[in-house]
């Protein structure tokens, strides 16, 4: 495959999570050799460190059960400026979170760029969770389960969290994976024309199908793509190193299997890794299978694959 330049951008964020330890994700991420493994694919990789939030002082809301609104808005300011300027680099930025509150800020600033660049934004959402709550709806108060419905442009965001510089047209969305959706969010998903796959879907018609036919569209769209990456996604059994396990996630072969077509695909600009919690794995296997997996997208196979040692 051509070499990429390869941005990594830390995004120590846990603010929009119920359990401390996504902040450490980033860290871990390079322990287990993200860098190495892409660097040993021919890819220049540029570490840029971690970002920081700006000060907010958005308004007290409503809602309650919101927690840490002023730190998940400033970590939107943030990344949305860090995405835009890194997609302006022409390199492929790969965000390592941190919850998938940073979704707030790199969807919105990857967008804005596409926007200038007279190109459709498309996201695929690989998750467990539609992430489709408003600030209104959200029972439990953690804003990791709000990126989607903000970036798609749904009412009720402003002025607690700032205005997205591009939103992504739901339209563009494609979802991958889920399998724990709230009342609230199938509601709205139906009602914004989001496209979700679950895992009965899955079950019934296979990875490839839906896969393929979203890439198809981004394709005839000439679209940017960027894709999130929960490790929820996975099943728990394989991934263990997150806050919100749901049993029944993708089987290691599957995982691999989006990658590998996402890589083939050619169409992927943009990165987000997110939810890796060190704090809850089993001596370092989360992070491990998602440097593999984040290896397969950028051009790794199972031809290239040696036995390990445990």
């Amino acid at each position: 495959m051509d070499a990429r330049d390869c941005l990594l951008i830390g995004a120590p964020v846990q603010s929009g999570a119920s359990q401390p330890g996504c902040l450490m994700g980033p860290d871990a991420l390079r322990t287990a050799g993200l860098a190495e493994a892409l660097a040993d694919l021919g890819h220049r990789v540029t570490d840029l460190g971690n970002a920081a939030p700006v000060d907010m002082s958005p308004p007290a809301h409503r809602n309650d059960a919101i927690h840490d609104l002023g730190e998940t808005a400033g970590w939107c300011a943030s990344l949305q400026d860090r995405a835009r300027a890194a997609m302006a680099d022409g390199a492929l930025p790969v965000f390592l979170g941190g919850d998938h509150s940073l979704s707030l800020g790199t969807v919105p600033g990857v967008a804005a760029h596409a926007a200038s660049d007279g190109r459709p934004q498309f996201v695929l959402w690989l998750d467990a969770h539609p992430d489709f709550h408003t600030l209104d709806s959200t029972r439990s108060g953690n804003l990791h389960g709000t990126p989607v419905a903000y970036f798609t442009g749904q009412p009720g965001f402003q002025p607690w969290l700032p205005a997205p510089a591009a939103t992504v047209p739901a339209a563009h969305v494609a979802m991958l994976g889920i399998r724990s959706v709230d009342a609230a969010e199938q509601t709205g998903l139906r009602e914004a024309g989001v496209t979700v796959h679950d895992m009965r879907s899955i079950d019934e018609l296979g990875i490839i199908r839906p896969l393929t036919a979203f890439l198809d569209r981004v394709r005839a769209a000439d679209g940017a793509l960027h894709v999130s990456l929960d490790v929820d996604f996975l099943d728990p059994g394989i991934a263990p190193a997150v806050g919100t396990t749901v049993p029944g996630g993708a089987t290691f072969r599957e995982a691999h299997l989006v990658m590998e077509l996402l890589h083939d695909s050619g169409r992927v600009t943009s990165l987000d890794v997110v939810e890796l919690n060190p704090f809850l794995d089993e001596r370092g296997r989360t992070a491990a299978l998602m440097v593999d997996l984040v290896a397969s997208l950028m051009g790794k196979r199972v031809m290239d694959r040696m036995t390990r040692s445990y």
